[in-house]
């Protein structure tokens, strides 16, 4: 018996041995998004998912989880096991604006999370309804000022990137307009579609399919110069509105403690797939540039975007004012 028992010892652990330096990843990955289906993240976040599926041979799952400005979705990536096998598709918004908008988080972006990689840079553009009479900025900005407080923005949440967009343009233009703030992406552009909101700041991603079929208007795009994918369009700058400059951005993450060779193997995949000519040019129709950046040059980023939105978000009047 004792003879026995030791075999099987022998046995298991040879097992677990083989189990342990299984090449990562041996079954499939969970990439959790903080956005309802159907929206820019969402879009290419599975665009992206779908090439590493290929080249890892395991199913990667796109796992949406909508609501509380992204905070339902940050706390389960955290409370993951370190393995490689729970990652995290957020933005500006839930990494670096929540921190100044929310007294207190279940999460800290530095402590908790350890970057991957910046996957893309992303237009965010100013759209109205089609029955709005202005087809400008400036008739826009005319037309709030002839009717103060009568205008209504959405954006996407409370102290989310295209709240604190529509906050500069009121600030700049001295305008006095109502905020509808959403639970997300996708049901603000609903909104907007159907006319319940006049204006909103959006992502490129999340509303390029509806500026082309004229269910949006475009009138501007947020960034220093004028986007690729809407090269006709002025810019909020040419607009006369030089400091509106916002630029979204997405990027890949994983929970603190998470192997390091494992966090190099997905920002050196996701990189490699990110400048694949295919998905590049699909990605420049949705107004995103690929990124592809190492962790190091993610995390600094990821500081520099934290200190800007700070300064935001205090003059907006909305720090810690949830």
């Amino acid at each position: 018996m004792r003879e026995f028992l030791i075999s099987l010892a022998a046995v298991s652990s040879l097992v677990a041995g083989t189990a342990a330096a299984q090449p990562y990843p041996a079954r499939p990955v969970r990439i959790v998004i903080p956005t309802a289906a159907g929206g820019g993240v969402d879009i290419y976040t599975r665009l992206i998912s779908q090439r590493l599926s290929e080249t890892w041979g395991q199913q990667v799952i796109v796992d949406n989880r909508p609501g509380a400005n992204g905070i339902i979705a940050l706390e389960q990536t955290i409370k993951a096991k370190p393995d490689g096998y729970t990652l995290l598709a957020a933005f500006t918004s839930v990494l670096t604006i929540n921190p100044h908008v929310y007294k207190s988080l279940p999460y800290d972006t530095f402590r908790d999370l350890a970057p991957i990689t910046q996957t893309v840079s992303n237009t965010i553009v100013l759209v109205v309804h089609p029955n709005l009479p202005a087809r400008s900025v400036k008739q826009l900005v005319a037309l709030g000022k002839s009717r103060p407080g009568e205008l209504n923005y959405g954006s996407f949440g409370i102290g989310n990137l295209t709240h604190l967009a529509a906050e500069l343009l009121r600030l700049e233009a001295g305008l006095k307009m109502t905020h509808v703030p959403y639970k997300g992406e996708t049901p603000a552009i609903t909104e907007a579609i159907g006319g319940q909101v006049a204006l909103l700041f959006a992502t490129s991603v999340g509303v390029a399919s509806h500026i082309d079929t004229g269910r949006l208007r475009l009138l501007a795009t947020c960034g220093e110069k004028r986007a690729t994918a809407f090269p006709d369009t002025p810019t909020m700058v040419e607009s006369g509105l030089p400091r509106v400059v916002v630029t979204g951005w997405g990027g890949t993450l994983a929970p603190a403690g998470t192997p390091r060779q494992i966090i190099e193997k997905v920002q050196r995949d996701t990189a490699r797939h990110l400048q694949a000519r295919d998905l590049r040019e699909r990605l420049a129709t949705m107004g995103s540039d690929p990124v592809g950046s190492t962790p190091e040059q993610f995390g600094a980023f990821l500081r520099s975007e934290t200190e800007k939105w700070e300064r935001v978000s205090k003059v907006a009047g909305i720090y810690k004012s949830q």
